[in-house]
This record gives C-alpha cells, structure tokens and sequence, in this order.
C-alpha cells in the first residue's frame, strides 16, 4: 500500500488508494504504519480478496470530520452486501485505533457468500461515536462458511444518548451476525464488552454459528444472542460483574430462534441483580446445556437459569449452578409445552425466600430430575424442588434443604431412589391438596411424607 501511495503517517486519507488498486486475487499489504480513513471503502461482487496488516494501524476520522456519504455510511470497509456478496475475502492483522474522542466508527461489514477469513483485530479505546458497533459479518449462501477468530473490543461501547450521533436505541452492538446468515459462522476466541445493546449478536439467521472460546462481559440486553440452527457456544467465558448507569438487566446467554442449540463448558459468572446467567427463550428448540458452570452471586432476588414458557424442549447435564442471592430460583422451568430434562445437576447455595422458595421451580408438564443434588440453605421457608406440572419423574438424587426439600402440587408424579432430609427437621415431602397419583419407591425420606393429597399416595420400599 505504501509502494502505491497510501500514507503511513496517519495524515491522508488511503480510500482513495484502496478504491484504486481493489480487485480480484488481490491482496493489499499494509506494513507497519498508520492509516487514516475519512470515508468508507466499498467492495462488492469481488472474488479472491484480501486486506493484511503487519504491525498497521487503521486511525478512524472523528465523527463530525467522517464522509458518511449523506446516508448513514460510518464503516471502514464494507466488503459484499447481500445482493451483491463476495467470495473468499481475508481481513487481518489491523489494530483500530478508536482511542480519541468520537471515533467509533465500524470497522468491517462484510456479506461473503463462501471463504470468509476475519483474524486479528484490535479495537482499542471506547466506541463512543453513537454510530453502528464494531462488526457485522454474514454469510450468504446455505453452504458457504465464515471464521471470525481474534475479534477483540474489549472496552466496549458508549450509550447513545451520551454520543453525537444519538441514532441508536441504547447503542452499537459488538458483533452482528444475524438476519441474512444463511451458511456456518465461526467465531473463535473473540472478546467484547461492556457494550449498551448486545455483545455477540448471533441470532435471526438460518445458518449455523459456532462460538469456540472467547471471553463476553458487561453488554446490557444479553452478552450472547445464539440462534441458527444447530448451532453451539463452548469453552468461553461469560461474565456480568459491572452494573451498566440505566440499570436494565444484562444477561449472560440468551439461546433463541432456531434448532439444537448448545452451550457446552461455558463459564458463567454474574453478580449483578435481575441479570440470569441463561436465559432459553422463544423458538428456541432442542437446547442443551452441559458441562457448565453458573454462578450468581447478588444482594437482590437473580434467577441463575430461566427456561421461559416460549422455549422448547432443553435439557441441562453435567452442570454445576451455585446461587447465592438475596431471593429466586435458581432454575426456573416457566409453564410451556415441551419438557425440560435435568440430570447430573448440582446445585448449592443460599438465598431468602423471596421471589421463590425453591432451588428449583418447575411448572412443567412431562420433566425429569435425574441424579440432581441439590444442598441449598437461607432461612424459614427455602426448598430444594417444587414441582406444579404432571407426569413428571425424580429419580435419584440428594435434596437438602431448610424446610421441606420436596413439594409436589402436579399429577403422575414417579419418585424413585430420592433422598430428602430438611435441616429444620421438617418432613422431606409434602404433596399438596393439588396433587394426585403420586407414586414413592425405594426413598429415603427424612421425617416422612406429608400427604395432603385427595387420593393418598402408592409407592414402595421406603424408609422414613
């Protein structure tokens, strides 16, 4: 780039020169230097392209000095669009120096419909130019795939009330791969956050995303939307430790919108109030959470895991969930029409009864407790499990609790090789005057059972 022109002092403008030389089975080598840009760079409909830094940096014009072209335009690159996307593109190599006041500015939209390879980007200082976030990347075609890896914002964005451009609701996003993705997005080792809207937006799309390590903290609304189909998140950290100033809730992971979504050795942490670590929400279906670690820790009443009545079928395994906060659940299983499966969950901690007096809170029809253990503690009134649905199964496990660790209002519930104890030497199970056909085999039931039930109980094998 230099050898054609472009100025590597940070004093000129290099579109100009990027407009020039762009082509097909071209690469365009930025050595060690500083690139100014003042306007954006467009590129589509190419084949075989690529912009590489070695040691370079990209310096941003400030908002007001920023060619937007009258419509909005404030990205560096925009590199294919939907209709017109191109075919194996390179980006790499490229600090962004966002550093100076009013300079956050989009550093690559790109619409690739096979080939995409994005790697080693650095934005360093705040995005706080009110315009669109970081990054918006896409694949177009159902086979196409993409890899994002090394994508790091790490100090965020500011809200848009308190920017020039005051255009967004709330402000930019991280990384956006949602409406338009049709084929698999990879992205590897990324970090984002503090941002006022979302961190990682991958939701919306028809097309698989894969999120493999990586580290998301502190974006208000959620830090990672996951969509798609047969989508997944694993080996990646989730925080939310830092209260964004218009107190709105920041959850950790909200799994939404498509087909065998996965979160997988996940670690979670969250010791901001009203902020679930996991949210599974609306058209989100056949979700696994496995091997993860959730922790909450809040003065106030916090949900650690929320399956909310518009999700599907989810299943949670292998996972450790430690919740301690001044109130909730720390699973709640909202009524809906699909059953929830726990097994091999543990979960401990302490929390007042306010907001619920359960660990775990299931309203559903058809679920299943398999080898949960569950040693949770904070006063009059705190229970291991409640369970308002029908026909659903305990099976194995250890409950521990203050009061009793088990209560039963649904119908065709089956209890088999469960033990119980209540630390106030209260019964281990009450069935309700709601409940009906409940069956009791093989348990060991702490003070026994407090059958309030119309129809008394069956079972076998038990010892009180």
């Amino acid at each position: 780039m230099t050898e054609v022109g472009a100025d590597d002092g940070g004093d000129e403008s290099i579109t100009p020169i990027l407009q020039e030389h762009a082509d097909d089975d071209t690469l365009l080598y930025f050595p060690s230097g500083r690139y100014y840009m003042d306007e954006q760079f467009r590129f589509t409909g190419f084949n075989n392209f690529g912009l590489a830094g070695d040691d370079a940096e990209l310096v941003p014009a400030n908002y007001h000095d920023f060619d937007s072209g009258g419509d909005g335009n404030y990205r560096l690159f925009r590199l294919g669009v939907e209709y017109e996307p191109g075919t194996d593109l390179r980006v790499e190599g490229f600090t962004v120096d966002q550093t100076a006041d009013n300079t956050g500015i989009r550093v690559i939209e790109a619409a690739i419909d096979d080939g995409l390879l994005v790697r080693d980007i650095e934005v360093l200082g705040q995005h706080d130019s009110g315009t669109w976030g970081p990054a918006r990347m896409v694949i177009t075609d159902s086979d196409g795939e993409g890899l994002v890896e090394r994508f790091h914002a790490p100090d965020g964005a500011a809200w848009s009330s308190e920017t020039p451009s005051d255009a967004l609701w709330r402000g930019p996003t991280g990384i956006m791969c949602n409406d338009n993705n049709e084929g698999t997005m990879t992205f590897r080792d990324c970090v984002l956050g503090p941002f006022p809207d979302n961190g990682l937006y991958a939701a919306n799309g028809n097309g698989s995303v894969q999120i493999e390590g990586g580290r998301f903290q502190n974006s208000t609304g959620t830090n990672v939307r996951l969509g798609g189909h047969d989508s997944y998140i694993k080996d990646a950290t989730i925080i939310v430790d830092q209260e964004n100033p218009h107190g709105i809730a920041q959850r950790g992971l909200r799994m939404e919108k498509g087909n065998l979504l996965v979160a997988e050795n996940v670690d979670f942490q969250t010791n901001v109030e009203e902020s679930p670590a996991i949210w599974v929400t609306h058209d989100a279906n056949y979700n696994y959470i496995k091997n993860c670690t959730v922790t909450v820790r809040t003065d106030d009443p916090t949900t650690a895991v929320m399956i909310r009545g518009s999700a599907g079928h989810t299943r949670i395994e292998n996972t450790e969930v430690k919740h301690d906060t001044g109130g909730g659940p720390a699973i709640k299983i909202k009524d809906g029409d699909d059953p929830v499966y726990l097994e091999n969950v543990t979960i401990t901690g302490e929390a007042p009864t306010v907001g619920s007096r359960s660990a775990i809170q299931n309203n559903r029809d058809d679920c299943e407790f398999r080898a949960v253990n569950v040693n949770y503690s904070g006063g009059w009134g705190r229970r291991a499990l409640t369970i308002t649905g029908d026909n659903c199964l305990v099976y194995e496990g250890d409950y521990v609790s203050e009061d009793h660790p088990l209560e039963i209002s649904g119908n065709g519930t089956w209890i088999e090789g469960v033990s119980a104890r209540s630390r106030r030497d209260d019964v281990a199970l009450l069935l309700t005057g709601d409940s009906e056909d409940t069956y009791v085999k093989k348990s060991d039931l702490d003070n026994g059972i407090d059958d309030r039930s119309s129809d008394g109980y069956d079972g076998w094998g038990n010892d009180f």
